[in-house]
């Protein structure tokens, strides 16, 4: 039976919600509805969503009303730790338990617990939590005593629960235990009727709050605000009208600071998003960075690429112009033999120019005979840093800025030539 527009208004005030959009309505619809059974709900939704205003909502209409709520974050318990927390442990269960400790569920007992990231608990937990919603039996950590709980079971998370189950970190049979009622918090972005009514009640909540002038938004900003992904959802949104409220004057209309779209782009980390196509895998963000990842990883590659490609008409350059040699300075042959390390992305890369190049200066004796010196680019390499260092008494950093080269470069060479200080 849906609500009337009283009792939803009514509900959204004393839970502070706010928003009207359908999306919204229908989670709290269900969640009265579910609210006089003892079924489990799976409520799911974004990070930032609010999704813990919906265990609130069916505790404080069901029958356990006058009992505890207790809501707990799975992903904020050491893995250690949390069986104890959850149900409790005995005298010398472990170093440090000098006494009998209740848990959770057994202080919840006839009221309702929230697992909120319930898919960041351990697979030994879950066997635990899935006995609890199957029998509503429990022991102790370090006890062999079999006792009983009576308490109704909300669960949350953020992540496609069905790639963990593939992943084989979540347990199939659990998951359909906690999915009795599923409730579906709909992301920020799909619910543009309510941003602008959000970001007023953020706002003046901070002017009541500090006794500054409320800020409020030019049209041009209103659009970049409706128009905005909101990646962090309502906790971002906050987060954003926060931040202007205390930093920006804006301009006085009205006795509120009006702020212009370009302040407001300023806010926006993501705001680049909104003119561009997203690849969205699920709410996993793993993926996500592993995409990113894998598009840096192409685009060093085929720069990596394009630099073997100079290397090789550097190379055919000189083998078909050898007075070229002749007119390559110190830290040409330098930039020469440094190519092969410049870019080296976990791959081999084989130096175009590695070899000793030899050439044929002429050099004047004593007694005006001309011979042949063999110098190669390594030995021309190796005697401009040792004369570098001797010139700046060792001192690598004056060394490196002298030879046009960074000193972590530096370092690698006076190691590679062996050169003693």
């Amino acid at each position: 039976m849906e609500l009337g527009l009283e009792e939803l208004l009514e509900i959204k005030n004393s839970s502070g919600i706010i928003g009207n959009s359908a999306g919204l309505n229908r989670a709290i619809n269900v969640a009265v509805q579910v609210a006089v059974t003892d079924l489990s709900v799976l409520v799911l939704g974004e990070s930032g969503v609010g999704k813990e205003k919906i265990p609130q909502i069916i505790h404080r209409y069901s029958r356990r009303a006058s009992k505890k709520y207790i809501a707990v974050n799975c992903g904020a318990i050491p893995e250690g730790t949390i069986d104890s927390e959850l149900f409790g442990h005995v005298k010398g269960a472990f170093t440090n338990a000098i006494s009998d400790r209740k848990g959770y569920f057994e202080e919840a007992n006839g009221g309702t617990i929230f697992l909120d990231e319930v898919a960041e608990l351990p697979m030994p937990t879950q066997a635990r939590l899935l006995r609890v919603l199957e029998s509503g039996e429990f022991m102790k950590v370090g006890s062999s005593k079999v006792e009983k709980t009576d308490v109704r079971i909300i669960a949350a998370t953020n992540v496609n629960l069905q790639e963990r189950i593939n992943d084989g970190k979540f347990r199939e049979d659990l998951y359909y235990r906690l999915n009795t009622v599923p409730i579906i918090i709909p992301p920020l972005r799909e619910r543009k009727e309510d941003i602008l009514l959000l970001f007023r009640r953020f706002a003046r909540d901070f002017s009541d709050k500090y006794n500054m002038p409320a800020i409020s938004l030019t049209p041009e900003a209103t659009a970049i605000l409706e128009n905005y992904r909101w990646p962090g959802n309502v906790r971002e949104l906050k987060h954003v009208t926060d931040q202007i409220s205390i930093i920006e004057k804006g301009t006085i209309v009205d006795k509120k600071r009006e702020i212009s779209a370009e302040t407001l782009k300023r806010y926006l980390v993501d705001i680049h998003s909104t003119s561009l196509p997203t690849i969205i895998k699920g709410t996993n963000q793993a993926n996500d960075f592993s995409t990113e990842r894998e598009i840096l990883y192409k685009v060093l590659f085929d720069l990596k690429k394009e630099m073997d490609e100079m290397k090789i008409l550097l190379n055919d350059i000189i083998d078909q112009n050898p007075s070229i040699r002749y007119t390559l300075t110190p830290n040409d042959n330098r930039i020469i033999t440094d190519l092969s390390d410049t870019l080296k992305i976990n791959t081999q890369v084989t130096p175009i120019i590695h070899e000793p190049i030899q050439y044929h200066t002429p050099a004047e004796t004593a007694n005006d005979e001309i011979v042949e010196e063999v110098l190669s680019l390594a030995d021309q390499e190796k005697d401009l840093i040792v004369k570098a260092l001797a010139k700046h008494k060792n001192k690598r950093k004056l060394a490196a800025e002298e030879l046009g080269i960074s000193e972590r470069t530096l370092y690698r060479k006076i190691k590679e030539f062996g050169i003693s200080k």
